[in-house]
């Protein structure tokens, strides 16, 4: 571009014919008009460059569907496709998306989220030739990234951690306070994972008690998709469990509920093997936004889990969710609100963990499944429909559960634990909200963990 200016310039400045503008009027008016239409051929060359330059910037990508040369792949561009697919003109929004070059998966956060919304609106456009990530939410891969995203990312982590935090609150300190002498208590997890969140609880008891003998008992509850793999897994977790907590001179019961408490029906105190007596909390950290609701189901098995576990009379639930609208939004509100939380995810993963790392390009395209599946798909296809803490406190409040809030302690430590940590970045935020401790980036919560009872 330079280059041509520069000619451009040298053109219109060059004195070498003055003598023969000067001696014709009529040559004179000729190298005016030459000198204005090479003026022209130059400017529409750098405006348009041919076909074999790079693509044109974002604001041509932002032209109407007729247009036909290709558009970057950019925020504006695919916001037209998905409100023409909000619109029903699905045939607007493919021949939009068909002009879109994507960058491949590279550049910073914001060009890969829009790779991410570009395959799951072309999913949502043509799902037979694209399909969209359906099956992908339940195997291992996405399962794995998924953790990663748990311990890479301190926003999800500290979730976990104020969920203990508020389960030894809620058994050891009543206990005391009820004068009775309880270095005990019983955990049943319906979404245990690796066992990450219990390794952390193990550590904060142990220091808790420092050296007094405690008993305790986990009982991990299977989702029944995964038979006998499953609880092999969940055996080797709680193997892994009982070592540590042998290090740390706290005896551990680990169970794994046997088959027919994974049906609803028959979910209950005795058939997890809840003694009458001792004290009870029921730990739901990211399971809820994975069960249907009433939208999907009139048997709404996200209502039912909650009035079996009411029913239970837990001492706490403990309920870690991410801070997003993605159950009942409309369609072009939920492209916008899972383009807002997934990209401030991306951003927070982006300045903690060094470009190139195998660990994020995990995390990243685990991101990258969940938005796909928030955008392209409906019904039961969409496995993840996560809610705002507002909802979740109206939907805890009519199964019967009253809020506990979380102490300003557990809060203040999960602050000081997030300043202390190698990969403190003040992007990384932590508030009391309603009774629920809400952590973020840039100002915008992620996650909040809340207590009830």
């Amino acid at each position: 571009m330079m280059n041509r200016l520069q000619e451009l310039e040298k053109q219109l400045l060059d004195d070498d014919d003055d003598e023969d503008e000067e001696g014709s009027g009529g040559d004179a008016v000729s190298v005016i008009t030459n000198t204005n239409s090479e003026w022209s051929e130059t400017i529409q060359n750098l405006i348009s460059p041919s076909s074999s330059s790079s693509p044109p910037s974002s604001s041509s990508s932002t032209t109407s569907s007729t247009t036909t040369s290709a558009a970057i792949c950019t925020r504006p561009v695919l916001m037209e496709a998905a409100a023409a697919i909000y619109e029903g003109k699905t045939d607007s929004a493919a021949e939009i998306l068909s002009r879109v070059v994507s960058s491949g998966g590279k550049g910073n956060s914001e060009q890969r989220l829009m790779d991410y919304l570009y395959s799951a609106l072309k999913s949502r456009v043509n799902p037979a030739e694209n399909p969209p990530p359906v099956a992908e939410l339940y195997g291992k891969e996405h399962a794995a990234s998924t953790q990663l995203l748990y311990e890479l990312s301190p926003c999800f982590k500290l979730g976990f951690m104020a969920a203990n935090l508020a389960i030894l609150e809620s058994t050891l300190e009543e206990e005391k306070m009820m004068k009775k002498k309880s270095n005990g208590f019983h955990v049943v997890d319906f979404d245990i994972g690796q066992g990450g969140q219990y390794m952390n609880l193990l550590y904060a008891l142990a220091e808790r008690l420092n050296g007094s003998p405690a008993v305790v008992k986990i009982t991990a509850v299977p989702d029944g998709s995964g038979g006998e793999e499953e609880r092999e897994r969940l055996n080797s977790v709680g193997k892994s469990l009982r070592q540590l907590a042998e290090g740390l001179g706290i005896a551990l019961h680990f169970n794994v509920a046997a088959a027919s408490c994974c049906k609803l029906g028959d979910l209950s105190r005795e058939s997890l093997g809840c003694e009458a007596e001792e004290p009870l909390a029921v730990n739901f950290a990211f399971k809820l936004y994975r069960m249907p609701d009433e939208s999907v189901t009139t048997e709404n098995p996200r209502d039912e889990l909650l009035r079996r576990v009411r029913a239970m009379e837990p001492r706490v639930v403990t309920v870690v969710e991410q801070e997003m609208s993605g159950n009942t939004a409309p369609f072009l509100a939920r492209v916008n609100e899972a383009c807002g939380y997934y990209g401030a995810v991306l951003e927070s993963i982006e300045a903690t963990v060094a470009q190139g790392e195998a660990e994020r390009g995990r995390v990243e395209e685990g991101v990258g499944r969940k938005l796909g599946n928030a955008v392209a798909c409906e019904g039961r296809d969409r496995v993840e429909r996560c809610e705002v803490f507002g909802k979740w406190r109206a939907r805890m409040g009519m199964a019967g559960f009253r809020a506990k809030p979380l102490s300003r302690a557990v809060t203040e430590s999960m602050r000081a634990r997030l300043n202390s940590t190698n990969r403190a970045n003040p992007g990384f935020t932590v508030k009391e909200d309603n009774g629920g401790a809400c952590f973020g980036w840039m100002g915008k919560s992620l996650t909040v963990a809340s207590a009830w009872r």
